[in-house]
């Protein structure tokens, strides 16, 4: 089991420069990650990763990538004109101004301008991010991706996916990342990959990203022209994107408990806010399980499922420092790093239409992805996305196995070889099955283990989607085990599993919960008619938010906050399907 993030900023992203990271490029990026030290860009304070990944793709957005960083030195390139010269000016002055410039009407300096001053030096920082992963990559140890980020934000929909390539040195410094100022279309994207992989035999994997922020858009049914999905379609999207990334700083896109009123756990660090000042409205086409749902009914219409796809989570912190846990919150954002800075953001009042700010205590100290990949390779990993046996977590390290099948039996969740039982019976998560033995109802082989550093876990869930006789899909979530032998209620519910968190201290206990916990569970209202998906959700007990942190250092109740004060992490598997 292996466990990393795929979307990290550095310098060299224009908003990681423009909010305080002016010196943690990609080579710190992946210095922090693999365990040693670097100076934090704004207090230079030593910081040094508490667990290292093991693996990392820095993610710098592709759209002007290292312009601010190369501003800073004299570069003839870049200061051959009287714009040049006046945009370095500004770079060095103000480190947002160049980001702004993006975003903004500046009559100064139109999007023409800023692309002809930086065309000369274009490629140069690409270069520097290649030769940083490849210095890093230590094959058995540690995985260094070349990536990028995609970031579509036209009228602030967030479109943006996440790039990576496993592929060797020489194929990477051949192109230069495809990027919003290419296109603002996802369709526009892919068919560059496909290029891209065909002219120079390269190999890419696509991740969506923040789709809670896409205002109805990342999930849609429709194309970028309106169009309604074709077959054609579906398969492309399915191609080029096996996974998406579920849960990040900027909230969870698992689900939202206005769209699954039925499930108690879906209230879990939802982002309310967007990059346009509107009242946010929760979309359907917003949320991956919605998704998932909406794929089976596409498939009826069309044969091909668009949103099969894997689920991971990632960090998009732009810091150049991973940081995931609660209690080592680092922020998004390198401006965001003390406490008091932190609380005096938070306090700021925040209209209820208002567009996004990515305060620290606002944010989520979230996520990982996870993977089962043979080996710590980029080979090795890359496949392992591509055939989706990956799941995402909310910055815990819970290991997880979820394994789908027709014969297993309750005795088997005791067995120590679950994971070859599981291979030779059935389908591990992100596997097919399809023409159910008669008499037969699918089971799911599910096994859990704590996260050996933090907290005990409270229940497994199984999460259902089917398509029922009239064409529309349907879900419901199934507590399938848990820690505790008098939780049970008569009514089938399950009771809490109790807190013992001290907010005086900020600290647990591991006095309730379950360090392990396995399961065979066979699908009580199973037809074999009917196509289906599963995923497993691991909860832990509750332990604090990582806010609660930063107030008992300021000496002040956790509770003045603002902010719920404990939180259950979680892992979300990647589902199994079934085709009749």
């Amino acid at each position: 089991m292996l466990f990393g993030d795929t979307h990290l900023h550095t310098s060299h992203s224009t908003d990681g420069y423009g909010s305080g990271n002016t010196t943690l490029g990609p080579e710190e990026a992946y210095r922090y990650a693999s365990g040693n030290p670097v100076l934090h860009p704004v207090t230079h304070a030593r910081m040094r990763i508490a667990r290292p990944l093991d693996f990392l793709v820095v993610a710098d957005h592709s759209d002007y990538l290292g312009l601010q960083k190369y501003m800073q030195i004299d570069d003839p390139r870049l200061t051959a004109t009287d714009k040049g010269r006046r945009l370095q000016q500004m770079a060095r002055d103000d480190p947002a101004s160049v980001f702004r410039l993006i975003f903004g009407n500046n009559p100064e300096f139109t999007l023409a301008d800023l692309t002809a001053i930086y065309a000369p030096i274009a490629k140069q920082p690409w270069l520097e991010e290649i030769a940083a992963a490849e210095r890093h990559n230590a094959p058995g140890r540690f995985t260094a991706f070349a990536g990028w980020e995609w970031s579509s934000h036209a009228e602030s929909i967030n479109l943006h996916r996440v790039v990576f390539s496993p592929s060797p040195p020489e194929v990477l410094q051949a192109f230069f990342p495809f990027s919003n100022l290419d296109s603002v279309r996802p369709e526009d994207l892919w068919d560059w990959l496909d290029r891209t992989e065909k002219d120079l035999d390269a190999e890419f994997v696509a991740i969506p990203h923040n789709s809670n922020m896409s205002i109805g858009h990342m999930f849609d049914r429709i194309d970028s022209d309106g169009r309604p999905f074709t077959a054609d379609y579906a398969r492309t999207r399915l191609r080029w994107e096996p996974v998406v990334e579920i849960t990040q700083a900027k909230g969870t896109s698992e689900v939202h408990p206005a769209l699954s009123p039925n499930d108690e756990f879906a209230e879990f660090e939802i982002f309310r806010r967007l990059f346009r000042a509107e009242e946010p409205q929760p979309r359907a086409a917003d949320y991956a399980r919605s998704a998932l749902l909406a794929g089976l009914e596409i498939e009826a219409a069309v044969g091909v499922n668009p949103y099969r796809f894997g689920m991971i989570g990632s960090s998009d912190i732009h810091t150049g420092m991973s940081t995931t846990e609660e209690s080592d919150f680092g922020g998004a954002v390198a401006r965001d790093v003390l406490p008091a800075t932190r609380r005096q953001a938070s306090a700021r009042p925040y209209p209820p239409a208002a567009a996004a700010r990515l305060d620290a205590w606002n944010l989520s100290a979230s996520g990982l992805a996870a993977a089962w990949a043979t080996e710590n390779t980029r080979a090795a990993i890359t496949a392992a996305f591509k055939r989706k046996e990956v799941y995402a977590t909310s910055g815990t390290r819970i290991v997880l196995q979820v394994f789908g099948g027709f014969s297993f039996e309750s005795g088997d969740a005791d067995r120590a070889d679950i994971a070859s039982l599981g291979y030779r019976d059935g389908v591990p998560m992100g596997g097919d099955l399809s023409a159910a033995p008669r008499g037969r109802a699918l089971t799911l082989l599910v096994s859990a283990r704590k996260d050996p550093l933090g907290a005990n876990l409270d229940r497994l869930q199984v999460v259902k989607g089917w398509l029922a006789a009239d064409g529309t899909s349907r879900e419901r979530v199934f507590d399938v085990a848990w820690a505790g032998d008098d939780r049970l209620a008569q009514d089938g519910s399950l009771r809490p599993v109790g807190n013992t968190v001290d907010l005086a201290s900020g600290s647990y206990e591991n006095s309730i919960g379950a360090p392990m916990l396995a399961t065979v569970w066979s699908d009580p209202e199973f037809d074999p008619a009917q196509p289906s998906f599963y995923y497993v959700r691991v909860l832990e007990i509750p332990t604090p938010r990582h806010q609660v942190y930063d107030a008992l250092a300021l000496a002040m109740d956790p509770r003045e906050t603002g902010f719920a004060t404990t939180l259950q992490e979680r892992a979300w598997s990647t589902p199994i399907w079934y085709t009749p």
